[in-house]
């Protein structure tokens, strides 16, 4: 029946190996020794005062451990099978270069003591050397239960770390074989108890709570059934035995063997023998599958860690650099279709509003003339109209092309706009100045042609407005009796001859006017066709310069993000096939574990129960 277990203890020690894990190797050699080993350790713990070294007196039937009179457990006490009653301390000879962990036996120094001093052993104050390495009592008695295999170790009362931490190696919780946690009936399990099961139960699985002290506390079955109710609450598998060791101790020195089975040492007993005699098969196999949870869990946390290590860096590597690498791709091509159309949509506004500007400014300039041309003479004026409307054009047409010139560098900023998360300077080195010839290129206006009005279209206009006034006044006098010419008549006609000269020469004055004005619209016509072609042209030189040099940066761009692309996809195909074998051989081990671990949880399968039969 052992070469099962053995077999899966030794897989266990194969896979260890396997990991490059000597600790855990060790671990399994050493717990192979202890179950390979016929003997029965059984150790004793608990908090203080809980009467664990009177538990283990009744086990025995024999004083062996101090109890009473303020005597404390200060050493761990061993108790196993002697012919002859002895007691020494044993105590580990100090290696402070021994690496931990190796199996290299440490040298022990054995100090007899006399059988009536064994309290002051116990207690520390006998047969240890101060300086000395952990002790330990060993106590040797011939009583057939530990001649058949049984060790009792009796711990000092502790807090939990203080307990599992003991100095002694034989009193080390992964030596035991079975573990009594001790506990008085005059309270239900503390927390502290309760969680040192927890602890002990995932290490041991062989555990159990001792409730002693029964016929100190007439309720002591309450206490009993609400600690069985705390340890099926806090998922602690262990059983609970209520026991008496004064009523053991009583019926052992009155041979009463009712008073015996009332004190409930028969059924610990029949518990511990049931254990000795399966050590070998039911607690060496629930041994095996604990270890091998144990070596499982410490052997996958590193790889499983690993796993989730390399889905990080599948995140962070180089597949997520060949990721950033087409994000960039698609943005330079998303990028490029932004700038084509900015520049479009700026250059389309620029023209249209350079257009409107430059309309809207010779608007103004020919309400002016037609405001000045209303009252003035052109026959007057003309020079001095002249030198200011070229003035005014001048004007008008640098105010366009600096406008041009700012709008043209603002349009080439937004276009570089799309370009700034890429961190280039990418505005093209051009400057856009008003032409300092403007004034020449100008169309020259000519001098309209203008009728004046000479003396002797005065007097032929004179002559024709005052004979009707002299006809007229004459007739009209003859009516009266008088002569057509007197002076009446001759005044008359002199008024109407002047007046037909003032409307004449104002009506040329109109028509010199009229002209003027149509021949400075021709002109300002002339000059706001010429002025747009040309703005026209350098936008269109500006749009291509603009176009071109974008198109150069995007190219550049593009070649180097391709590149940057193509590396980075190398290296993440070369990190995928490295990542993806490396997972497999991840897996398989993974794999391999689960076999091991199933593997030892078979032994601990389902099995017709066996009832305890009380022994004296």
């Amino acid at each position: 029946m052992a070469g099962i277990w053995l077999d899966a203890l030794d897989e266990i020690a194969r896979t260890c190996r396997e990991h490059g894990r000597a600790d855990l190797l060790l671990a399994v050699r050493q717990k192979r020794a202890q179950l390979l080993d016929p003997k029965l350790r059984v150790l004793v713990i608990g908090e203080p005062n809980q009467g664990k070294s009177q538990l283990v007196n009744a086990i025995v039937n024999a004083p062996v451990c101090p109890v009473g009179d303020g005597r404390t457990t200060v050493l761990p006490t061993v108790v196993q099978h002697a012919e002859v009653a002895s007691a020494t301390v044993v105590q580990a000879a100090s290696a402070p270069g021994r690496a931990v962990g190796t199996s290299v036996p440490v040298p022990a120094e054995r100090t007899p003591v006399p059988l009536d001093q064994i309290a002051a052993g116990v207690a520390g104050t006998l047969g240890r050397r101060p300086g000395g390495g952990p002790a330990y009592v060993e106590i040797g008695l011939p009583r057939a239960l530990l001649g058949a295999g049984l060790v009792l170790v009796d711990t000092p009362g502790a807090d939990e770390v203080a307990v599992l931490g003991a100095a002694a190696p034989p009193a080390a919780l992964h030596h035991a074989d079975a573990v009594l946690l001790v506990s008085d009936s005059t309270r239900e399990l503390s927390v502290a108890e309760l969680n040192m099961l927890l602890h002990v139960t995932r290490q041991h699985p062989n555990v159990a709570v001792v409730q002693t002290k029964t016929d100190l506390v007439p309720d002591w079955r309450a206490v009993a059934e609400r600690n069985r109710q705390h340890l099926a609450e806090a998922g602690v598998p262990a059983a609970l035995i209520p026991v008496s060791a004064a009523l053991r101790l009583r019926a052992a020195a009155a041979d009463d063997h009712g008073l015996n089975a009332e004190s409930g040492f028969p059924l610990l007993i029949a518990r511990l023998q049931r254990d000795l005699t399966g050590k070998a098969d039911v607690l060496a196999r629930a041994s095996v599958a604990m270890i091998a949870r144990t070596v499982v869990e410490q052997l996958a946390a590193p790889l499983r860690a690993e796993l989730e290590s390399q889905e990080a860096e599948e995140q962070s590597g180089p597949i997520s650099r060949l990721h950033a690498a087409q994000r960039e791709v698609d943005e330079l091509r998303r990028c490029s279709t932004r700038w084509q159309n900015t520049l479009a949509d700026e250059m389309a506004d620029l023209l249209s509003d350079i257009e409107y500007d430059l309309r809207d400014r010779t608007r103004q300039i020919l309400r002016m003339v037609d405001e000045a041309f209303d009252t003035a003479d052109p026959l007057v004026a003309w020079d001095t109209f002249q030198e200011w409307l070229q003035q005014s054009l001048v004007e008008a047409a640098e105010a366009n092309h600096e406008w041009l010139a700012q709008r043209c560098d603002f349009a080439a900023r937004r276009v570089a706009g799309n370009f700034a998360r890429y961190g280039y300077d990418v505005l093209p080195p051009w400057s856009m100045t008003v032409p300092e010839d403007l004034l020449d290129r100008l169309p020259e206006i000519e001098r309209p042609t203008i009728d004046r009005f000479t003396v002797s279209q005065k007097a032929i206009t004179g002559m024709k407005g005052s004979y009707g006034g002299l006809l007229m006044f004459g007739l009209v006098m003859t009516l009266a009796g008088m002569p057509m010419i007197n002076p009446v008549s001759i005044g008359a006609g002199a008024l109407f001859g002047g007046k037909s000269i003032r409307d004449e020469s104002r009506q040329l004055l109109r028509r010199r006017q009229a002209t003027v004005k149509t021949a400075v619209q021709r002109h300002v016509d002339d000059f706001f066709v010429r002025t747009t072609k040309e703005c026209r042209d350098t936008t269109r030189q500006v749009q291509r310069m603009l176009r071109d040099h974008f198109t150069a940066l995007t190219e550049e761009l593009q070649e180097a993000i391709i590149q940057s692309f193509r590396t980075a996809k190398q290296a993440a195909d070369t990190d995928a096939a490295v990542r993806d074998q490396r997972q497999r051989e991840i897996r398989l081990k993974m794999t391999r574990l689960a076999a091991v671990y199933e593997q030892a949880q078979q032994l601990t399968a389902p099995r017709p129960a066996r009832p305890l039969e009380p022994r004296a």
